[in-house]
């Protein structure tokens, strides 16, 4: 993404410089722009690595361990290599040391490397490939609007990825953003180099048009025109849960999951509890079952008999509205004709669903997250069947987080969801604010 695309729509720069001016001030917060590839159905942001506007766009993850990309499309004139037995390498899960078998090193092919995983959670793939590090630069924000862009005290840690590694990628993108709870991460970096609250919020968007999603790292104030009250201090929030057994594609005995957990009590259809093996929707001592969020899941995964359920209570509440059947268009199992279904603010006017959190609390997905198009005339219950043994139950997926603003307080282990009825009136990726 070049600069002035990236800059685009902003309404008010309440200060402008980088390196030395931005020194001279403390950031409050920093900010990203999100966008979606609506045909590989991903989500992507732009890093400013090694030089001012020297972009890299890479699909945002939320359970990735760190961040990589194919360095051979970049400049990277300031890079480092880390090496094996550092400080920093031990501070990593590393796979022990790679090298470089070519004549003159570069980026990503060093000798005596600290070696990470890359992994491509679309194909399966798993490189070892050594970390690096560089410069990097990011925006802050009021939660109102842009302010100085600013570059990290230190540099940034990534991997430098082969080519075949960004098999399944959008083809706007280069690479992966990890986002899952490790030190190499873009949040952990940025709260630690920074001294700021160890906090990130996504908005995703739902469509590839402006204006685009967000995010935030460092915590709020969130302001999204013309709601003009803190969302932060209007979340519905519900503990962040660690599964014991990490679900990384690579791992060590006794290791915990990286990745994103929550506790969901039940499932509802209009208001109707969804019947469901409790079991499930708890984690094992296997660290099998319970509940996570992905952004690399386009839609929620439910295990098959959850699924199965789900899809017939659906079907049940959707003839009493008079919603039209049609044939299922795989994925989906239940399907309908689009002219059929009343439109409104929060989407198609279908049966919402709940999710029910600890607390008796409950996120409620209304048409626009519950259902997909997939023909000019033709809607679908946007879940699919995650399989009979998946080691995770319930996986919500992108489709369902987008234009919820979603805080991932990793302070108090909490994570933070705005209501819907906040958003009848608008949605988080109607701020200009890059």
């Amino acid at each position: 993404m070049s600069s002035s695309l990236h800059h685009s729509l902003i309404i008010f720069l309440f200060a402008v410089g980088i390196s030395s001016a931005a020194a001279q001030f403390k950031p409050k917060a920093f900010l990203f722009s999100v966008r979606k590839d609506t045909r590989a159905l991903q989500y992507y942001t732009s890093l400013e690595v090694s030089t001012r506007s020297n972009y890299v766009d890479v699909v945002v993850d939320l359970g990735g361990q760190h961040t990589w990309f194919d360095c051979d499309t970049f400049k990277l004139p300031t890079y480092k290599p880390i090496s094996c037995g550092s400080t920093k390498c031990n501070n990593v899960k590393s796979g022990g040391c790679v090298g470089c078998n070519l004549p003159t090193s570069r980026p990503g092919c060093t000798n005596n490397t600290c070696a990470v995983f890359s992994y491509n959670p679309y194909t399966n793939g798993l490189y070892a490939q050594g970390l690096g590090e560089d410069n990097l630069y990011m925006s802050d924000t009021n939660g109102l609007s842009v302010g100085l862009t600013y570059e990290l005290p230190k540099p940034f840690p990534f991997s430098c990825a082969d080519s075949d590694l960004l098999r399944g990628l959008s083809n706007a993108t280069k690479g992966m953003l990890g986002l899952a709870n490790t030190i190499t991460s873009l949040h952990s970096q940025l709260s630690t180099k920074f001294r700021k609250p160890h906090k990130f919020a996504l908005c995703l968007p739902s469509t590839t048009e402006y204006p685009l999603g967000h995010m935030f790292i460092g915590g709020g104030p969130y302001f999204f025109p013309p709601y003009n009250k803190n969302i932060a201090k209007q979340l519905l929030t519900t503990k962040l849960v660690i599964n014991p057994v990490s679900t990384a594609p690579v791992s060590s005995e006794g290791d915990h999951s990286d990745e994103y957990f929550i506790d969901v009590t039940s499932i509802s259809v209009d208001n109707r509890p969804v019947t469901v093996n409790a079991s499930l929707l708890s984690i094992d001592k296997n660290g099998e079952g319970g509940t996570k969020l992905s952004t690399v899941t386009p839609f929620t995964k439910l295990e098959t008999s959850m699924y199965k359920v789900l899809v017939s209570d659906f079907k049940k509440a959707a003839a009493l509205r008079k919603m039209k059947r049609v044939a299922s268009v795989a994925p989906f199992s239940a399907c309908f004709r689009a002219i059929s279904v009343a439109k409104s603010q929060t989407g198609p006017v279908v049966p919402y669903i709940d999710i029910g959190l600890a607390g008796k609390q409950h996120w409620r997905f209304y048409g626009a997250n519950s259902m997909v198009s997939v023909k000019k005339d033709v809607l679908c219950l946007a879940f699919v069947d995650g399989g009979s043994k998946p080691r995770t139950s319930l996986v919500i997926g992108g489709h369902q987080m987008e234009n919820y603003l979603i805080e991932f307080n990793l302070v108090s282990s909490k994570l933070g969801i705005s209501t819907s009825l906040l958003f009848r009136n608008t949605t988080c990726t109607q701020s200009r604010l890059l």
